[in-house]
């Protein structure tokens, strides 16, 4: 049963010890493996406080529904 859990004890004891000896980039990676995590939780966590995406902002100004006057009275006729 011991050679079952030999491979996990060792994985733990291997990252104890970087934990211990490389603070940075142990932290680094435990942070950067949360990322991912996060991309598939978040979403269903926001629908569930009923969060909406806000209204797209216009690309262009609408046009009135008539027939355009040319331009007059400028000075510079």
């Amino acid at each position: 049963m011991a050679s079952l859990t030999a491979p996990f004890r060792n994985t733990f004891r291997y990252l104890q010890r970087q934990a211990h000896e490389n603070p940075v980039i142990f932290y680094s990676v435990i942070i950067g493996s949360i990322g991912p995590v996060l991309v598939v939780a978040v979403p269903p966590i926001r629908a569930h406080f009923g969060w909406r995406p806000a209204e797209m902002v216009p690309t262009s100004y609408p046009l009135p529904n008539r027939p355009r006057r040319p331009v007059q009275g400028y000075e510079d006729e």
